[in-house]
C-alpha cells in the first residue's frame, strides 16, 4: 500500500493538484484499493488530526497578527527600528530587519511579516539609492524571523504532531531568532558600506523616546503574551485568545487606525488562512496515519542508524533533507507532512525534541528565501515588482548566513536549550 501511496502523490503533484489534495487523494486511493481498511476511517483520521486544542491557537494568532497589521501597527514598529539603528551605513536595510524582528512577535506568520515591513520599507530604500532587489531580498530574508521569534504558528504545528510543549519551543526559538536578526544585519552592513548605502537621519534620545512611547502598545503584545504562558497565567492557546482581545483594543482604541467596517475583510482573511491551515493539516493526519500503519516511519529509522548512531550526524543529514525540502514545500506543508517521521527517530535516539523542533523549524524558515518556492521571495517580488531571478541572485548572500548560523545551533545546542531549562515550565 506504501508503494501505491507515494506513487499516486507524486502522480497527483504532477498533474498540478494542490499539496493539500494530493495528500488526501492519495491516501484515499490507496485506503480504498490496496487494503481492507473502511472507507470511513478517512473521515475519522481527518477529523482526528484537526480535533485538538492545541491547534486552536494558530486562527487565534492569525487573526490577532491581521488586525495588528491592518491597525497600523507595522508602522510604529518601523518607527521604533528606525529611531535604533537608521542613522548606520546600510541603516534602512537593519532597520527592515529589525522591524521584521518585531512584527514576528506579533504575526508569527513569515509571509504576513513580509508583506507588512516590505509595504513600508522597499520604497523607502529605493528611494534613498538601494538597488531595488537588494531591498526586496533583505525585506525577504526577514521575514521568516517570524517563524523562529514567538508566536510562531509553526512551533504549534509542531508541538501539537511531536507532542513537545510549546511554551519551550517558543523560549528556544528566542535566542535562534536573534541570532538570525543579528547575523542578517551583520551581513547588510557589510554590503552596504561596500555599496556606500548611507543611513538616514542621525538617532537622538528624542527621537527614540517618541518612537517608544508611540509604539508602545504594540511593543507590548509579545510581552503579555509570553508573560502570561511562562507565569502560568493562561496556556499557548488561551494566550492567542488573550492576543486577539489586545490587538483589537489597541487597533480600534488606542491607534484609531482600524474600524469595525475592516474587521469584515479582516476576518476573510483569517478564516481563508486558517481553512487552509487545518485543511493541510487533517489531509497529512491522514497521509500520516497510512505511513504508520505501513512501519515507514520505523523503516526510516532503521536506514538512518546504518548511516551512523551518532546523533549530531543524524541531525545534520535531516537538516540537509529540510533545506532541500524547503526549495519546494512551503513550511507549513513541510511541519504536517514530515514532523511525524522525523521526530520518532530523535525521541528513540534520545534526542531532545523541543531542541530539534527549533532546528527543524530553523531549516524549513531558509527554505521561505530558496527559489523554486520562496514564498517570501515571492511576495518581496510582488513588493518590489522585481524580477525573481535578480532577487535570487542578491539574497544568496543572506542564504549562506542562515546556513552558517544553522550549523553553529547544531554544534552547539545550548544556544537553544538555555532559556527552556532556566525557565522552569
Amino acid at each position: 500500500m506504501s508503494i501505491a501511496l507515494f506513487i499516486s502523490f507524486i502522480v497527483f503533484l504532477l498533474l498540478g493538484i494542490p499539496i493539500s489534495f494530493c495528500l488526501a487523494m492519495a491516501a484515499t486511493f490507496s485506503i480504498y484499493f490496496f487494503s481492507d481498511v473502511s472507507v470511513s476511517t478517512i473521515v475519522q483520521k481527518m477529523f482526528r488530526g484537526v480535533d485538538s486544542f492545541t491547534l486552536m491557537a494558530i486562527p487565534f494568532f492569525i487573526f490577532a497578527g491581521n488586525i495588528m497589521a491592518r491597525g497600523g501597527v507595522s508602522r510604529k514598529l518601523t518607527n521604533i527600528a528606525a529611531s535604533f539603528v537608521g542613522k548606520t551605513t546600510g541603516g534602512l536595510a537593519m532597520v527592515s530587519t529589525l522591524a521584521c524582528t518585531f512584527f514576528g512577535a506579533i504575526s508569527g506568520s513569515a509571509p504576513a511579516t513580509t508583506s507588512a515591513i516590505g509595504s513600508i520599507m522597499v520604497e523607502s530604500m529605493e528611494k534613498k539609492g538601494y538597488k531595488k532587489s537588494f531591498s526586496a531580498a533583505t525585506i525577504a530574508a526577514s521575514g521568516p524571523i517570524g517563524l523562529l521569534i514567538p508566536p510562531s504558528n509553526n512551533m504549534v504545528l509542531f508541538g501539537a504532531i511531536a507532542g513537545a510543549s510549546i511554551g519551550e519551543l517558543f523560549l528556544g526559538g528566542i535566542v535562534p531568532g536573534l541570532m538570525m536578526a543579528i547575523g542578517l544585519m551583520i551581513l547588510e552592513y557589510v554590503i552596504s558600506k561596500k555599496r556606500g548605502y548611507e543611513g538616514s537621519e542621525k538617532a537622538s534620545l528624542g527621537r527614540i523616546g517618541a518612537a517608544l512611547k508611540d509604539g508602545i502598545w504594540a511593543i507590548l503584545m509579545p510581552g503579555i503574551i509570553l508573560g502570561g504562558i511562562y507565569g502560568g497565567i493562561f496556556t499557548p492557546t488561551e494566550a492567542a485568545a488573550v492576543a486577539v482581545v489586545y490587538g483589537t483594543i489597541i487597533s480600534v482604541f488606542v491607534y484609531k487606525m482600524l474600524r469595525f467596517s475592516d474587521f469584515k475583510k479582516v476576518i476573510y482573511s483569517s478564516a481563508k488562512s486558517t481553512a487552509s491551515i487545518m485543511y493541510l493539516v487533517a489531509c497529512a493526519h491522514l497521509f500520516s496515519y497510512i505511513l504508520a500503519s505501513e512501519s515507514i516511519p520505523q523503516m526510516f529509522a532503521r536506514y538512518l542508524v546504518t548511516v551512523s548512531n551518532n546523533l549530531l550526524v543524524i541531525q545534520l543529514l535531516m537538516m540537509l533533507a529540510l533545506l532541500f525540502v524547503g526549495t519546494f514545500l512551503d513550511n507549513a506543508v513541510a511541519v504536517v507532512l514530515l514532523t511525524p517521521i522525523f521526530y520518532p527517530v530523535i525521541e528513540a535516539m534520545g534526542g531532545n525534541l523541543v531542541y530539534f523542533g527549533v532546528l527543524f523549524i530553523f531549516a524549513l524558515a531558509i527554505g521561505q528565501i530558496t527559489p523554486p518556492v520562496g514564498l517570501c521571495l515571492f511576495v518581496s517580488c510582488n513588493i518590489a515588482d522585481e524580477s525573481i531571478e535578480r532577487i535570487s541572485i542578491e539574497i544568496i548572500p543572506f542564504v549562506v548566513v542562515l546556513i552558517v548560523i544553522l550549523l553553529i545551533l547544531n554544534f552547539f545546542p545550548s544556544l537553544i536549550t538555555f532559556i527552556p531549562n532556566i525557565s522552569g515550565i
